[in-house]
């Protein structure tokens, strides 16, 4: 019997009035797989994740999470199945107002059924894991430094054991130093828990630290897929050319004004 996909994008589309970021994109990631996809800026990764999350929709094609077409779900079965879902934003995306502890444990209190005391004992079972001592749990976001940010936002990311993780460029804005600790953190938690996840990145030293199987998006498409191990052994021109970060070569920057370059 064929093992379902714990992911699953067929022909995945969309459109921002004329310009066109996703062009029938078809991505499959089995259970406990580490799927990073990679390209240039503006290709359309970060549109591909929210679309998965619900947060924008699609033009065209289906999105699958454990078998379950989420666009033909309801409201209310959606949000059953995204709270095994865990979410690393790109810019951390912690809430200003709330305390540390409150935003590593917002999707548990939001979920109901745990007193707000066994929340923040939690978050600080939590936060220990990414190496963030207790007193932290009680400072701000504006108190972190950028890797301690980061470090939050891995911990609310995984507060609930999810199943399923996504990683928006973990990384960006880090110094070299700081972001291999996380993509460590990254690799050691995710074992943990025995999660699949989808990072999307264009950081090739998270690549070749996280990844098990790596996807290229370029055009609105998948071009290339394939074992992480084989990457280095590619003939693809548009794959070389990225990972060798060469200014030669067939891709060429987009120039597009059409969007903000952060909405793809």
């Amino acid at each position: 019997m064929t093992e379902i996909s714990k992911i699953s994008l067929r022909n995945l589309q969309k459109r921002f009035g004329e310009k066109v970021v996703l062009n029938g994109v078809d991505l499959d990631i089995a259970p406990g797989d580490s799927m990073v996809v990679i390209g240039s800026s503006g290709t359309g990764k970060s549109v591909m994740l929210k679309c998965i999350l619900g947060l924008l929709r699609p033009d065209g094609g289906t999105i699958q999470l454990d078998g379950n077409d989420i666009g033909t779900l309801r409201q209310r079965e959606r949000n059953a199945l995204l709270r095994h879902v865990g979410m690393l934003f790109q810019g951390g995306a912690l809430f200003d107002s709330l305390p540390v502890w409150e935003n590593v444990s917002f999707g548990l209190l939001g979920a109901g059924g745990i007193s707000r005391r066994d929340a923040k004992d939690h978050a600080i079972e939590t936060l220990a894991k990414v190496e963030l001592d207790a007193p932290t749990a009680d400072l701000y976001p504006a108190e972190l430094s950028g890797g301690m940010q980061k470090r939050v936002g891995l911990a609310r990311a995984i507060a609930a054991s999810p199943d399923i993780i996504f990683f928006d460029e973990p990384t960006t804005g880090l110094d070299p130093i700081t972001a291999d600790v996380i993509n460590n953190l990254i690799l050691e938690r995710v074992q943990e828990l025995g999660a699949t996840t989808l990072t999307i990145t264009h950081d090739m030293a998270s690549v070749g630290k996280i990844a098990s199987r790596v996807a290229m998006l370029h055009d609105g498409k998948i071009i290339w897929s394939g074992n992480a191990s084989d990457i280095d052994r590619s003939d693809n021109p548009y794959l070389n050319q990225f990972i060798h970060g060469e200014a030669i070569g067939p891709m060429r920057p987009d120039v597009s004004t059409t969007m903000p370059k952060e909405t793809y």
